[in-house]
């Protein structure tokens, strides 16, 4: 096939490619076959027209669109790897000539991968990370376990900060209640900050059976933009006050929590070993975090494509929404509930992008530069530990994935493999 690559600014250019006579005929065939079980042809059977009086009825040219959308995905992707080229988005393509009897000549617009200018990505230099994990670190956690198993017990005393109180409320502007601002029942713990900012401030003190005017001014930027910025009084009637009573910490206590331990002290030493783990496994992330950053920053990219990082937005606009929807919330009432639009959302995505697209583009350069080799083994190790961190069968992975994909997953590990293996921490 008679390929030509044009380059005509830093990442994009014109592939102009050729697709064969023999390769075009095929697609006017396979073209002919699909849509002539449709055709009524006075004097023959449905989907029994010969090809010969198809033609002189409506002419070859007919079926040429078709058959480009048949043949032509097989032949831009040909084309593109005989011209060694690697586009990072669809291509707009032109027709140049589809003459009977001739090969198709194709146009394409194309943007490519950026060039990447390694820097240094080994032997970098990263701040120090504390793992210490002292006995403060314990009985803080010991101490959070004991709020989780508190139990509210009702107090004849007036409500302080931490204890929760069951409500009834209302609430006007301009002495018309407004909608939301009712509900009945409610159990709030002062000092939680969940309601509009000096609210629960002014049940402090507050008794059972106490009826409060609350009068509070609703932020600038709340949520529901008719409330915003606007003063309002609610009436609210203080059914209960509760107060937290929390547990001794005692063996009893620790056996509550974990059943895996006896006494308090089994609890506390298991509790140290878990910070102790968790402290080196964010230890270890913002290792790599870091060095990561360096060796990105470290390259060179002449000009990072728009369509790239349009797409990396986009890519993560759609995986959020997606694990909204899974929650049950559209993306309608996404923005509703959060006060914002598709646009706010697609800022917020904007920001990070950019360096999203330049980190994956060095790791695949350090790939490159490495020259790192895939095995079955390896392709198959993978599969195994892709099928226990996800709980699925070992088919059922293999079936997901193809071996391009599995063997660029392993490179891009071993890329941030190479950068972290050699960085050292300095304090």
């Amino acid at each position: 096939m008679s390929t030509k690559w044009e380059k005509q600014g830093t990442n994009d250019g014109v592939l102009t490619f050729e697709i064969p006579k023999e390769v075009v005929d095929k697609g006017l065939n396979t073209a002919f076959e699909r849509i002539k079980k449709d055709l009524n042809v006075p004097g023959f059977r449905k989907g029994k027209v010969p090809r010969q009086m198809f033609n002189q009825m409506y002419g070859e040219e007919a079926l040429y669109e078709d058959a480009l959308n048949i043949v032509l995905p097989d032949a831009y992707e040909a084309a593109v790897a005989e011209a060694g080229i690697e586009p990072v988005a669809q291509p707009r393509v032109k027709i140049d000539s589809v003459e009977k009897g001739s090969p198709w000549t194709i146009i394409a617009e194309v943007v490519v991968k950026p060039e990447v200018k390694l820097g240094d990505y080994k032997n970098l230099t990263v701040p120090k990370q504390d793992r210490t994990v002292t006995d403060e670190d314990v009985e803080e956690s010991l101490a959070q376990k004991q709020q989780s198993q508190a139990e509210l017990v009702l107090k004849e005393e007036a409500a302080e900060n931490g204890d929760t109180v069951v409500i009834d409320f209302e609430g006007f502007i301009d002495s018309i209640n407004f909608e939301g601002g009712k509900a009945e029942n409610y159990s709030l713990e002062l000092g939680s900050n969940s309601f509009v900012p000096g609210f629960e401030e002014q049940l402090v003190g507050a008794k059972a059976g106490d009826d409060v005017e609350v009068k509070v001014t609703f932020p600038e930027n709340y949520q529901a933009e008719d409330l915003a910025g606007q003063d309002a009084i609610f009436k609210v009637t203080v059914h209960e006050v509760k107060s937290k009573e929390l547990p001794e910490l005692d063996d009893e206590f620790a056996k509550d929590v974990d059943d895996e331990v006896e006494t308090l002290a089994e609890l506390k030493e298991k509790i140290k070993e878990e910070l102790v783990a968790s402290k080196e496994a964010a230890a270890e992330a913002a290792i790599e975090e870091a060095a990561i950053s360096q060796a990105v920053e470290n390259a060179e990219i002449v000009e990072l494509p728009e369509v790239m990082v349009h797409d990396e937005v986009h890519r993560g606009m759609n995986e959020f929404l997606s694990n909204m929807q899974n929650q049950g919330i559209s993306p309608e009432l996404y923005y509703q509930i959060s006060g914002t639009t598709e646009e706010d959302l697609h800022k917020q995505f904007e920001g990070e992008a950019e360096t999203r697209v330049k980190t994956n583009l060095v790791i695949e350069a350090i790939v490159e530069a490495e020259n790192f080799e895939v095995t079955d083994e390896d392709i198959q190790a993978e599969i195994d530990d892709l099928a226990a961190q996800y709980n699925m069968e070992a088919a059922a992975v293999r079936s997901a994935l193809s071996d391009d994909m599995l063997t660029h997953d392993i490179k891009m590990k071993r890329a941030v493999d190479a950068i972290i293996k050699t960085v050292k921490e300095e304090a």
